[in-house]
């Protein structure tokens, strides 16, 4: 069995933020994890034609960075990405042998959330990026395929990576 959780949110919620907080308080205890962000895993261009985001490539990419982490002992696995489809739930467990899979969606007002993608987004993508924010935000709304969901708005990142890791346990039954 492979805990995995998999922190999604839209465009400047604070998932890779979160990512990386949730793994701090991981190492904190001694809990042999690995963390990646699936942007990481799929940042090559051009992406095909009938693969706009590189997600193919990305799923490759982490059945073969999962094998090295596994072998370095890693138990769990962190990620950040977009999860949109509620397909992706399957391509993340073809890609990690026994992961059992968890959802926690980041959830912030889009006022708040363009505000974080002007303040991180300084050239040519802002627009874009700003966009892709309110898109995510109401298809995320509307299709909830997430297992919990935390709201963001007004906090600081330590106290929204413990309630992750608080209801990702939870789930996990531990």
């Amino acid at each position: 069995m492979v805990p995995t959780l998999v922190i999604t949110g839209p465009v400047g919620v604070g998932k890779t933020s979160a990512l990386y907080e949730v793994a701090s308080l991981l190492e904190a205890e001694g809990a042999p994890h690995a963390a990646l962000d699936m942007d990481a895993l799929r940042a090559a261009y051009p992406a095909p034609p009938d693969d706009r985001f590189n997600e193919r490539l990305g799923l490759r990419n982490l059945a073969l960075v999962w094998r090295e982490f596994a072998e370095a002992g890693a138990k769990w696995l962190l990620l950040a990405d977009v999860v949109e489809r509620a397909d992706q739930r399957d391509l993340y467990t073809a890609a990690i042998p026994g992961a059992v899979l968890f959802v926690v969606r980041l959830r912030a007002p889009l006022d708040e959330l363009l505000v974080r993608v002007r303040r991180r987004e300084l050239g040519a993508g802002r627009e874009w990026h700003m966009n892709r924010a309110a898109e995510l935000a109401e298809q995320m709304d509307r299709d909830a395929l997430e297992d919990a969901v935390i709201q963001t708005a007004g906090r600081d990142v330590t106290s929204i990576a413990n309630e992750v890791l608080q209801v990702w346990r939870a789930d996990l039954g531990s």
